[in-house]
């Protein structure tokens, strides 16, 4: 079975990772503006910022995490303590082709559900900044949960709460990993590589039409 393989019956709802998939997130490309290629390249090499950024999205808060992190390294303090004071700079932009299959999927009254890797206090700013974040049926977010995908207890997590069978529920997520593991619980999946890929897959399942977008 490929990743990206149609799927019967037809979804029943359909649950949405956010980032890259809702909103483009690729803090490396935002380093290299703020301190060049070469400090950044450096720093991502001696400091594990995505595992930090890990322990945000397991619950735990946000600014003691990354500051705690910048005093661990203080050749990198002003910079890893970017991460919390420019996060928001770092989540962006939507990725408007998709928000616009979230809004169609719901105005034809398809449950909408994210399942994503985030922090309390981070879905709290990106949610002030981006209100179609607030348009979810229901939101299961890490922070909350104190589980992270691709762990199986998440994917359970969401089987236990949203009413919905593992087949009828088709997920979008952009890593592998993460699709990988709800594949192997029954769920339907996309692997998402592009906003147009996405929506196509949507029409193509009938749960949306071009001229919804």
């Amino acid at each position: 079975m490929t990743l990206n393989q149609p799927q019967s019956p037809k979804p029943d709802a359909v649950v949405f990772d956010i980032g890259n998939v809702l909103i483009r997130w690729q803090p490396e490309d935002l380093y290299d503006e703020w301190i060049g290629p070469e400090r950044r390249r450096q720093m991502f090499d001696t400091v594990d910022l995505h595992a930090m950024n890990d322990r945000v999205d397991r619950g735990e808060g946000f600014r003691q995490i990354i500051y705690d992190t910048a005093e661990a390294y203080p050749e990198f303090r002003a910079e890893i303590q970017l991460w919390h004071d420019r996060w928001l700079d770092m989540a962006q932009p939507a990725i408007d082709l998709s928000v616009k299959t979230l809004r169609a999927l719901k105005a034809r009254g398809v449950p909408v559900f994210a399942l994503s890797n985030f922090g309390r206090e981070t879905f709290d700013l990106a949610k002030a900044k981006f209100d179609f974040l607030s348009d979810f049926d229901r939101p299961y977010i890490s922070g909350h949960m104190g589980v992270i995908k691709p762990e199986a207890q998440i994917y359970e997590m969401v089987e236990a709460d949203c009413g919905v069978a593992p087949d009828g529920l088709l997920f979008v997520d952009d890593r592998a990993d993460n699709i990988t593991a709800a594949a192997g619980r029954g769920w339907q999946t996309h692997h998402f590589s592009g906003p147009e890929v996405w929506s196509d897959h949507l029409i193509a399942l009938g749960l949306i039409d071009k001229a919804d977008l």
